[in-house]
């Protein structure tokens, strides 16, 4: 069976734009949250949110290709021109070669601008001939094809906050298979449109005070977002180009809730995610340094991923959850998280879950670093669930 390596990441997000920054934002547990007042003027309950601050993309693309480009799709280009750039792959090989893309997205707010535009203006023509790219879901592999030149396998990925997780789950997968070669994977999410966020506040679920997972006055979990990209190569592919690997991906597992409900909290189906992660893996769960928790801080999904990770390492891996700096990243959160992950594992160390007080009964027997852990991290798990009851856990090893 072929091999699956990381040989690029880039990143744009609320603790950093480029992986330097955002390594030395981990190591110190360097939060990235605000408080906005023109949320809590909107009329929502939470005024916290990611400060992502959105790229100048003038200098770097024409006009033709940002006219195109939602909020969540420059976020994207920015950390797609990352992984690029760090995996060695330029213009020239992109014309030249075939790489595929999958983008975990689940959506974002231009389809209700859209309908707002027509509320106001009753002429479809106010709409533009860009709107239909920008709406969709799809929004970002389209733009990608024709920016980057894209050519192999090209679609998008919708499971909410696990999106991006599926997508370097699947694209790994279709390396196995001698499907491609290369893929570029990741995930995006807007901050500045309220639309999403005003229908979570609305479900009551975002932190009016901060994001502490595994605490017990946790009230919800902060929206986020960004861009974060990976790019994916069949490991002797990667050698004969030259390039330096970042980490393999050694297991993607995979489950779905049957509970029937808004909530995306099953202990049973995230441990069998993990554990279907670990059996592909070919490791035993003490083998696994660090776990990232899915850990968004909200009631019922730290306690039911707790359950499960309790179950099945117990106190002998360290874990953390990088969302109580991030907040929840949304549709890119599988993809920054493994990137998080991977960094901690170049560097050896474990980034803090700040803002943990008092833990919860039932994650009293994990072991939670509550500051930096310098410690040898070899190999690590990145959880991620999605509402609905989509679950993904992937592992990677260092090389």
């Amino acid at each position: 069976m072929r091999r699956v390596v990381v040989t690029g990441m880039g990143i744009w997000s609320c603790i950093g734009q480029d992986l330097q920054t955002v390594t030395e934002s981990l190591r110190q547990g360097r939060s990235g949250i605000i408080f906005d007042p023109k949320r809590i003027e909107y009329g929502l309950q939470s005024g916290l949110v990611g400060n992502v601050p959105r790229p100048d993309l003038k200098p770097l693309l024409p006009r033709k290709f940002r006219a195109t480009m939602s909020e969540d799709t420059e976020y994207a280009y920015m950390a797609a021109r990352q992984a690029f750039e760090q995996a060695g792959i330029s213009d020239e090989y992109l014309r030249q070669n075939e790489v595929g893309v999958i983008w975990g997205h689940d959506g974002n707010s231009e389809q209700v601008e859209m309908a707002q535009i027509m509320e106001k203006e009753k002429n479809s023509l106010m709409i533009g001939p860009y709107q239909m790219v920008k709406s969709g879901a799809s929004t970002v592999v389209v733009n990608f094809n024709s920016i980057f030149h894209l050519k192999g396998t090209s679609f998008s990925i919708a499971a909410a906050c696990a999106s991006s997780s599926h997508s370097i789950g699947v694209s790994t997968m279709l390396i196995k298979q001698g499907i491609q070669d290369i893929m570029l994977v990741g995930g995006s999410m807007e901050v500045e449109n309220l639309v999403y966020t005003t229908q979570l506040d609305a479900l009551g679920i975002l932190s009016l005070t901060r994001s502490c997972p595994f605490d017990k006055k946790r009230d919800g979990f902060v929206i986020s977002g960004g861009g974060a990209a990976l790019v994916l190569e069949e490991y002797e592919h990667a050698k004969a180009r030259g390039v330096n690997i970042l980490a393999e991906v050694l297991g993607y597992g995979f489950s779905s809730n049957d509970i029937g409900n808004i909530s995306n909290a099953d202990n049973k189906a995230e441990y069998q995610a993990m554990c279907q992660a670990v059996e592909k893996a070919k490791i035993m769960p003490c083998n696994i340094d660090y776990v990232n928790a899915h850990g968004t801080s909200t009631h019922q999904g730290d306690l039911e991923e707790a359950k499960a990770l309790t179950r099945l390492f117990g106190s002998k891996s360290f874990i953390s959850s990088t969302k109580s700096m991030t907040g929840h990243e949304c549709w890119m959160a599988g993809a920054s998280e493994a990137i998080y992950s991977i960094l901690m594992m170049q560097n050896n160390f474990v980034a803090p879950n700040i803002n943990l007080e008092d833990v919860i009964d039932e994650a009293k027997d994990l072991n939670i670093a509550r500051e930096t852990i310098y410690a040898p991290i070899n190999t690590v798990l990145s959880n991620s669930s999605g509402m609905g009851g989509t679950n993904s856990a992937l592992i990677f090893r260092k090389l």
